[in-house]
């Protein structure tokens, strides 16, 4: 079991990118047709916490206990991890193009990897450097050459600025508590964070959700609102959890470089794109980097190797 927990971590890891890969158009365009972005945060939250404690009902470890201490960590967490990100990314996506977002993203095993030397004193090896580079050069080149003339809408520099701001608080949340939230089962990790968010978002836009004209947005936007509240938070966050309780913070965040990959793909079936050499060449260059990434050693890595030469 032990040998497949690094293979269920990389699946998880990827599915949750997949997810959220979809999550970028489809989130674009509920905000295109009256759901703007501080709603969509406010929904993403609330549903969060809302389907979290529900799950927990029926959960094993509901009982698990949480002392008073971790549950304010959990409310410092969720400031990083969901509200700065959630309001930076949401709000930042809904002034810039979907293209410039994508763009930006690649930003995070960056910030992940240098964060990581700094806070985790996780040494910064050539094949991690390369491994990000590769991967970054690889998404940048994927989605320039994905940008048509139909989805290209002009950026805007606050927006791009937002995402990421997004991108920095995520890796600073990923140094800061992954040790934390291995103490705790999934479910028990997101009810908290997700609690503490809403009640940190909920005061502040719950006059602007109350001014929606409900009636008036089609149920097209409501099953869109409805995909990033069920897939883009709460399953795409259980799948990230139980990665990040296994994998390391920089090859967590590598994977953000697959969402541009997923894009392409809906784009390409949908025949809204055609398939490139060039993007072929991107693809290849994203998973050189997360293999890299992935096969870099470890600050454990490197202590197990020091013990093992002093006791030869």
């Amino acid at each position: 079991m032990d040998r497949n927990k690094p293979l269920f971590a990389h699946l998880c890891m990827f599915t949750a990118c997949a997810i959220w890969g979809l999550m970028a158009p489809v989130g674009k365009d509920a905000m295109n047709h009256g759901i703007d972005g501080i709603s969509m945060v406010s929904f993403r939250v609330g549903g969060g916490a809302l389907l979290f404690w529900l799950a927990s009902l029926f959960s094993p470890h509901s009982s698990q206990h949480v002392p008073w201490r971790d549950k304010l960590t959990f409310a410092a967490a969720a400031v990083f991890g969901l509200v700065c990100n959630q309001c930076c990314f949401t709000i930042g996506l809904s002034m810039t193009s979907p293209v410039n977002a994508s763009i930006v993203t690649t930003s995070m095993p960056i910030f992940a990897m240098l964060l990581s030397f700094v806070i985790l004193r996780e040494p910064l090896t050539l094949k991690k450097v390369g491994g990000v580079a590769i991967g970054c050069i690889g998404a940048v080149t994927l989605i320039l050459t994905s940008a048509v003339a139909a989805n290209a809408k002009v950026g805007n520099i606050r927006g791009d600025l937002m995402v990421l701001g997004a991108q920095f608080s995520y890796a600073l949340f990923l140094s800061l508590f992954n040790k934390f939230i291995k103490k705790y089962d999934v479910i028990t990790v997101n009810k908290w964070m997700f609690l503490w968010a809403t009640v940190l978002i909920w005061p502040f836009s719950f006059n602007h959700v109350s001014q929606i004209p409900f009636t008036d947005i089609a149920w097209q936007t409501w099953v869109e609102t409805a995909y990033v509240v069920v897939f883009g938070t709460f399953i795409g966050y259980i799948l990230i959890v139980n990665a990040q309780k296994i994998l390391r913070p920089t090859v967590v965040s590598i994977y953000n470089n697959v969402q541009p990959i997923v894009s392409v793909g809906v784009s390409v079936a949908l025949g809204i794109a055609i398939l490139k050499p060039t993007q072929g060449l991107a693809v290849l260059l994203i998973f050189c980097g997360v293999w890299l990434v992935t096969k870099s050693k470890s600050r454990r890595d490197i202590e197990n190797q020091h013990q093992h030469h002093q006791h030869k």
